[in-house]
């Protein structure tokens, strides 16, 4: 009743809205921003929210949660846009989609500073200093960064580089400028104008405009020839070179395309993948893509026009002047000055395919780390395909796995290890000592240790798993399946076995192994609960075979127990060892008093 009446409230307040562009902001009960949108008519686009049929069930949850509504009222669509974009930023709604860029990307950074310095960065700082990037490889950042301090001797140091300091001598010149890689402005050899003439070289290639730096220089380098200056004509000659040498590396489309910015998106599930590109002088300069996770359905053409303003804004570029954007589909920008393009043939046509490759590859990578994050989400896939590649009638959710281990007949034990949900659940592993075999005897080893794993489960009144393994193959199966038969369980559960030599897979009563894709999940979750279980068997009889050695050697020494005898083979691995170690050695480990007990025994 109280949700119905808070509708009716919303509804009375959308109508007084006015009718001009603006922002609405939508709060909850504890009067926090959950969705902030835009609209070209606030009074319209508010009342929408509240029909009688909502345009998705998550709307409807939406309108639900909503308390108050404010609003903000600007002069056009894309002054809400923009006002918009920067609340969403500054609040993050719960109910507004939200850019995740990969935060890896470096980017160039020209610091606001006296004899500003060029360097690589992953943090934008907000201090007036110029950002170009972001770039997706960083082996390109650090070729430019090499090639601008061979072409203009930027400074590396962090002094700061004031008249004042500079004109009172503080600084001394350093190695850099002894080897040729600066020409120290922090004693007054290189003048301000000189430098910041540099620095706007280098602004102007990172924008990619490389060609009119080359212009610059070779009418430079004309002028120096022409004064009979040829040393300083060769070293522009040597930058020129540089540059051309550059330029041809860099991703080359149609040379008369400027200024072209391409966007792609592609949807899955309940994400939008989006990826844009910028061309200066047919070259692509800069490159990016975000994931985004939808949380209302919205439309690729709401989401292509949140990034779209989002990049422009982001760069620092003004979204009032006249940019050329292709996309793959029509949208209604709200600015003019945002010429919107769906290339059909042609070189942009092209644009938009690479654009569309990069996001594809983006996107499986995304999908490929959510994968590994959370596995789980993957996993009833897993255990269907092995439902049916193995012919189970259940699916396997709780997989037993047993392997046999002994030394020439001696310290017979076995391992059982256990799969939920195909991860090991180690809490519920269990050991066995074998009681009624002597000898090297797999196949009775593995009768009794099945026999007395499921008697005991049927006594607690304990699930049966779906699946049983045994590493082996025909013979360790038969075995097994004879004390299942026994305990009257065979048609209760699926039990196989697997042989080592081929991982071929056996089934009880058929001569014939089930074949499965080597390289199938099916296959590497069995040997992974295979090896499994002979890691922790090996251990187990590994420990049972240093107890039986400690018992036999070390617990004879009057005064010494167990506990002690494991502390000195943990410390010195063997017996051998302990009898040759220094008296003082001994002390160390178990304390002067049994370590003269032990020292004096084995000198004896």
């Amino acid at each position: 009743m109280f949700v119905e009446h808070s509708i009716i409230v919303m509804k009375e307040q959308a109508m007084s809205l006015p009718e001009n562009p603006g922002v609405y902001l939508f709060y909850d009960e504890n009067d926090t921003i959950i969705y902030i949108g835009k609209a070209k008519n606030l009074k319209k686009r508010v009342k929408s929210y509240f029909a009688k049929t909502p345009a998705n069930k998550k709307t409807e949850v939406l309108v639900l949660l909503i308390r108050k509504i404010k609003h903000i009222v600007v002069n056009s669509e894309i002054d809400a846009l923009l006002l918009e974009d920067n609340l969403i930023k500054k609040h993050r709604p719960k109910y507004n989609i939200l850019l995740k860029d990969d935060k890896r990307y470096p980017w160039i950074c020209i610091k606001k500073e006296a004899f500003p310095r060029i360097f690589s960065t992953r943090n934008i700082i907000k201090d007036g200093s110029e950002y170009f990037g972001p770039y997706t490889s960083y082996q390109l950042v650090r070729t430019m960064l090499k090639m601008f301090k061979k072409l203009y001797y930027i400074r590396s140091c962090k002094f700061g580089l004031s008249a004042e300091n500079i004109n009172n001598k503080k600084y001394k010149v350093c190695l850099e400028y002894h080897i040729k890689n600066c020409k120290a402005p922090c004693i007054g050899m290189q003048s301000v104008i000189e430098y910041d003439k540099n620095i706007n070289d280098i602004r102007e290639i990172l924008k990619g405009k490389v060609h009119k730096v080359i212009k610059y220089l070779t009418n430079e380098m004309n002028i120096y020839a022409d004064n009979l200056e040829f040393e300083k004509a060769q070293d522009q000659k040597e930058k020129i070179t540089l540059l051309e040498n550059y330029q041809s590396k860099s991703t080359i489309v149609n040379p008369i395309l400027n200024n072209i910015y391409v966007f792609s998106i592609i949807e899955a599930d309940n994400y939008a993948y989006v990826n844009y590109i910028k061309i200066v002088s047919g070259k692509i300069i800069q490159t990016q893509s975000f994931e985004i996770k939808k949380k209302l359905d919205e439309r690729p053409e709401e989401i292509l026009i949140r990034v779209i303003t989002n990049v422009l804004q982001s760069y620092k570029k003004e979204i009032k002047k006249i940019h050329e954007t292709l996309v793959p589909i029509e949208i209604d920008y709200p600015s003019e000055a945002i010429k919107i393009r769906v290339p059909k043939i042609g070189d942009k046509k092209k644009l938009l395919e690479l654009s569309e490759k990069n996001l594809k590859y983006f996107k499986l990578e995304k999908q490929k780390m959510r994968h590994n994050i959370d596995p789980n989400k993957n996993i009833n896939r897993v255990l269907t395909t092995m439902q049916k590649d193995l012919r189970l009638e259940k699916l396997p959710v709780h997989i037993e796995c047993f392997d046999n281990s002994n030394l020439q007949g001696t310290n017979a034990v076995s391992a059982c290890v256990v799969f939920r949900n195909g991860k090991p659940s180690k809490k519920d592993y269990r050991k066995y000592n074998v009681k009624t075999v002597t000898g090297i005897d797999d196949f009775a080893t593995m009768r009794e240790i099945i026999y007395r794993r499921y008697k005991h489960l049927l006594k607690e009144k304990i699930e049966l798993p779906q699946l049983i393994i045994v590493d082996g193959g025909k013979g360790q199966l038969s075995s097994a399946v004879e004390s299942l038969e026994k305990l009257g369980i065979l048609n209760k559960t699926k039990i196989i076995g697997i042989a080592k030599r081929l991982e071929e897979i056996f089934v009880p009563n058929d001569p014939v192994p089930i074949y499965v894709d080597k390289k199938s999940e099916t296959l590497k979750i069995i040997q992974q609960a295979r090896d499994e279980a002979h890691r922790f068997g090996i251990t187990f009889h590994r420990l049972k075979r240093c107890k039986d050695m400690i018992k036999s050697e070390i617990t004879e020494i009057n005064g010494i127990g167990e506990k002690t005898a494991l502390e000195l083979i943990s410390k010195y691995k063997s017996v051998k060892n302990i009898k040759t170690a220094e008296l003082s050695d001994i002390q160390k480990v178990v304390g002067k008093k049994k370590a003269e007990l032990i020292y004096n025994y084995f000198k004896k």
